[in-house]
Parts: C-alpha cells; sequence; structure tokens
C-alpha cells in the first residue's frame, strides 16, 4: 500500500475524531471499558503450526479478546493487520493489545526520530484497533547506566506522543530483573515508573514475573496506585528443575494470591484490561489450561 507517513499521520487524526464523536472522551487515555483476554504467547506453538485453528479453541473456549506476541515483518503470525483483524473479526474477537519490543534500532540519534520500522509498527497496531502497544522488555543496552535508562524514559514519553496520534498508548510491560537491578540505589522499576508520564505510557504489570525479581505484585500496586492500566493475570509455584525460582500455573493454585491482587488493580490499580498468561502447563496441554483459567477468572467476575 503506498501510503504516506503524511496519509497516516492525516488519516489517524481523521479516526481519532470520529470516534471522539462516538465515545465523549478524550485521548489522554483509552476508552475505560473492562476487559478479560488471553495472551497468546500462552500457546505459542499452537499458534506456529496452526494459528486460525488455535484461534477457533480459543473463541470456543469463551476468549474474545487476545494479545499478541507475534509480529514479523508486519505480519502477525504470519497475517498481515488486514487479514488478521478480519480473522478475529469472523471468530467475534478483538486484539485490544500487543507485544512489540521497543529497541535500539527503532530510535534514529541522527535524525532524532523514530525509524520507520517503529513508525509501520505503531501504523499496523492502529489497524488492528489496538488500545495499548506494549514493549515487553527493555534491551540492556537502552538501561546500562542510570543516564542511559532516563534518555530511554524520555523516548518512552515520545512513543507515547506518537501512539497518541493514532488513539493509543505506548506501554511497559515488566520481567523480572526491573525489581533485582538497582542504578543509583533504586530499582530499575523504580525509575521507570517515576520517569514515565502516565498520560503516555502505561504500565502492564505482570503479576508473577516479578516473583523471580524477588518483588510482590501487592506490594507494587499498592506502592503505585492507578498506573497498571493493563494486568497479565498469572500465578506462580516453584519451578521443578526449571532455568528460574518460579514458573506458572493455573490460576488459584500458586502464591500470587491471584484474585487478591486482580480486584486491588480493579479497585485501586487502574487496571482495565486483565490479560490471562500462563507459561508453564505442569503436564497438561496449554489449551486445558486455558479453559481452566478462561473457567477460574468467570468464577471470580472477569
Amino acid at each position: 500500500m503506498n501510503t504516506t507517513r503524511r496519509d497516516f499521520i492525516k488519516t489517524g487524526a481523521m479516526a481519532m475524531a470520529g470516534t471522539a464523536l462516538l465515545s465523549s472522551c478524550n485521548f489522554s487515555s483509552p476508552i475505560k471499558k473492562e476487559l478479560m483476554g488471553l495472551q497468546l504467547y500462552c500457546v505459542r506453538d499452537e499458534m506456529e503450526v496452526d494459528p486460525l485453528g488455535t484461534l477457533k479453541e480459543l473463541a470456543k473456549i469463551g476468549y474474545q479478546h487476545v494479545e499478541h506476541a507475534n509480529y514479523v515483518d508486519r505480519k502477525f503470525y504470519g497475517y498481515t493487520a488486514v487479514e488478521f483483524k478480519k480473522i478475529l473479526g469472523d471468530l467475534g474477537m478483538t486484539m485490544p493489545s500487543g507485544h512489540t519490543v521497543f529497541g535500539p534500532r527503532h530510535w534514529d540519534e541522527t535524525t532524532k526520530d523514530f525509524t520507520d520500522s517503529w513508525k509501520y509498527t505503531i501504523e499496523d497496531a492502529a489497524t488492528m484497533g489496538q488500545q495499548f502497544v506494549i514493549s515487553p522488555s527493555l534491551n540492556e543496552k537502552l538501561r546500562d547506566t542510570y543516564d542511559t535508562t532516563l534518555r530511554t524514559m524520555e523516548l518512552f514519553n515520545k512513543n507515547g506522543e506518537l501512539c497518541k496520534k493514532s488513539g493509543m498508548k505506548f506501554g511497559y510491560h515488566n520481567h523480572d530483573f526491573e525489581f533485582s537491578v538497582k542504578l543509583n540505589d533504586e530499582t530499575l522499576y523504580d525509575i521507570i515508573l517515576q520517569h514515565t508520564d502516565p498520560e503516555l505510557v502505561m504500565q502492564q504489570l505482570d503479576i508473577g514475573n516479578l516473583y523471580n525479581g524477588g518483588a510482590k505484585a501487592i506490594d507494587i500496586v499498592q506502592k503505585y496506585p492507578g498506573r497498571f492500566q493493563s494486568m497479565h493475570v498469572k500465578d506462580e509455584i516453584l519451578s521443578d528443575g526449571g532455568h528460574e525460582k518460579y514458573e506458572s500455573t493455573i490460576l488459584g493454585a500458586g502464591v500470587v494470591n491471584t484474585k487478591e491482587v486482580i480486584d486491588l488493580g480493579r479497585k485501586s490499580g487502574g487496571t482495565i484490561h486483565f490479560i490471562v498468561e500462563q507459561e508453564s502447563y505442569q503436564g497438561k496441554t496449554p489449551l486445558e489450561c486455558m479453559k481452566e483459567d478462561y473457567d477460574i477468572m468467570k468464577k471470580w467476575g472477569y
């Protein structure tokens, strides 16, 4: 498609205006509508072999919203944004958020601008109708010193400004190093939260990952109320021979006190997206686990 950057920005602005008329809300934050969804990394092997068949199975379980973890060469799981949006739409599904790592190659220090590769990422996310464009990690080159990290947070805020032009919000998703790595006696996560503009950059708190960094989700939500528009809903158990101390498991079966955390997110964390994620299965199939997790979330009122 021969669309110029100016045409894209103009189209995005028109879309924003139309949405504003329908929703009567401003674009400093996404539409505040709560949803429960699934991170497709949970079924990563199945999505690699048979993405359409896997999505059909998830739709049968009852999932209406998914979050991608595969965007390569402007394609989601091998499909263009237009194609993948139609596939989801035909199944009664949407993709309100997605994971694409923002890295050094996405910012041109010479021109002081985002590279075309990253601009296309934002364009395709807008085509999908996403609310959040989330980077699920932080390259070591972008956080090797305190000053480097502060400059990266400036880029996060600029990312927020770029996403805002298309009615979206940039976001960050934690792993575990953010809570164990310290710079100038501050944890990396504290630096991220304290130097990003909440109006431009949302946080997706993975309530399970942080256990391997020595933190507890309930403490983080209490420390930063209102900052977590999205959560990866997880539970963790001690790993049986894995490379990390904890691994994910069926919701409610581990140490996270998952329901307490997500209830707090709903009450005071600002959370509107509750995205189920389970990456280890303890002898069950991923789809069996997704069914159990779905039923538990519904039982909990999500």
